[in-house]
């Protein structure tokens, strides 16, 4: 790598509280790959966040398992996605935000830090909202007070930290289990058909033919591929002491992308148990326009004819929630420092992302309720899909460079499958966008 390419040094490490702290012990190639296990499920999160939920539930209660093939190629798009950024921080020692301040003029640099911290904002906002929802349905807690109580994880977040970062990755992949768990029973009680399961991974054209039909597949789309993600993975990667030879980069970059695809192919599954438990409980008994997450919970006990049902969906909710709120915090600290070169103690930079985050939801959920909340996650939504271009492409152009990648450089084959991943998905945003203004 030429430093010649970069404007500036990189003066500051990403995560420096845990930059290169998990050691690579020598041994079998099977031991070096566990260590770099647990990176991909935090950014696995962000692909299952209660964002994600709403699109899932709406699109299997209307139209059964046809959807699923939107969830299998959106998936596909951010594995692809998601190996670019793990080749950057690998190839270069920079997450996306270094890497941006690093390559762009000050004020093309500070634009894209300010739409940044606006994507942290309106992901933390999901999480909010996602979080005071799952305590509503589990506990019957007010969704005002629920909204407050979420600042507290600041101190979990912080505790975590301080006891090493394998103890957060720890406490995200057993909170997946639990999801994953809830998921598998509440399957097997809604008893799927699985030759149209099958069916629906295979895409059809009325996808595209039905207005309607694709509305939902865009959402779909457009609420998997999440921004702060591609900043998250390019931070937490560098959490291992990979060395810096060539052939201990190659190695850390192929074993930080097996991570990363098998933690996303578990977020697919995920996803897609939303949406065929969605089409098994709605669906096939003629409940066609259940989109609220209350309102999924509520008829599943009638439907399935089980208490159970209903607690399992509101608690893997509620560890949806706790878990989306760690890793966006993990990416503003990233966005911040990435961006400006300024250090926050991570405490401080917590209370402000999640204070931003609280005021509206608090103020909406006081004034218009549980209807309220489910179209300020909508919002939050849209303006995701409005900062995804400004993360997306800055990633595939970086990683396509010569100049600043140096002999990990982007095969030109992966860098046009990129490319046009990226052209799909800003092209399928700015669609939403449209829509979302037009009414």
């Amino acid at each position: 790598m030429r430093k010649a390419a970069w404007r500036h040094s990189s003066e500051l490490a990403s995560l420096p509280e845990v930059n290169r702290s998990i050691a690579i012990r020598p041994g079998s190639v099977w031991r070096r790959a566990a260590a770099f296990l647990g990176p991909g499920y935090l950014v696995a999160v962000g692909y299952m966040d209660p964002g994600n939920w709403a699109t899932s539930i709406a699109g299997g209660s209307k139209y059964g398992y046809a959807l699923l093939s939107v969830a299998l190629i959106s998936n596909v798009m951010a594995i692809i996605l998601q190996s670019l950024c793990a080749r950057l921080a690998v190839a270069t020692g920079r997450d996306l935000a270094q890497a941006c301040r690093d390559a762009y003029p000050k004020p093309v640099s500070w634009i894209l830090w300010f739409l940044a911290e606006l994507a942290i904002c309106a992901t933390d906002l999901a999480e909010v909202i996602g979080t005071a929802i799952g305590l509503n349905l589990l506990f019957d807690v007010p969704l005002e007070i629920g909204v407050v109580i979420t600042a507290l994880d600041v101190f979990l977040i912080l505790y975590l930290q301080n006891l090493g970062f394998r103890w957060v990755e720890a406490f995200i992949i057993t909170l997946l289990g639990v999801i994953a768990v809830c998921f598998g029973i509440q399957i097997a009680m809604a008893d799927p058909d699985w030759a149209g399961v099958i069916t629906g991974f295979a895409p059809t054209t009325e996808i595209v033919t039905n207005p309607d039909m694709l509305y939902l597949a865009l959402g779909i789309l457009g609420a998997t591929v999440m921004p702060h993600n591609l900043y998250l993975h390019s931070g937490i990667v560098q959490t291992r002491a990979y060395g810096d030879t060539l052939p201990e980069r190659r190695e850390a970059l192929r074993f930080a992308t097996l991570d990363s695809t098998i933690a996303l192919m578990f977020a697919l599954t995920i996803n897609a148990s939303l949406l065929i438990l969605a089409a098994a409980a709605f669906h096939h008994t003629g409940r066609t326009e259940i989109a609220e997450l209350g309102e999924a919970h509520t008829l599943l006990q009638p439907i399935l004819g089980s208490a159970i049902a209903p607690m399992l969906f509101g608690l893997s909710l509620l560890c949806c929630g706790l878990n989306s709120t760690v890793t966006a915090t993990m990416a503003g600290q990233i966005v911040m420092e990435g961006f400006i070169n300024f250090k926050m103690q991570p405490w401080l930079r917590r209370l402000i992302t999640r204070g931003i985050a609280i005021v509206p939801a608090a103020a909406v959920t006081i004034a218009y309720g549980e209807g309220g909340t489910a179209k300020l996650l909508i919002l939050s939504q849209v303006i995701l899909s409005l900062q995804l271009p400004f993360a997306v492409i800055p990633l595939v152009t970086m990683t396509a460079s010569k100049a600043k990648m140096g002999d990990l450089v982007t095969p030109r084959w992966l860098t046009v499958i990129a490319g046009i991943i990226a052209a799909v998905i800003v092209a399928l945003n700015v669609k939403l966008l449209v829509d979302f203004v037009l009414g």
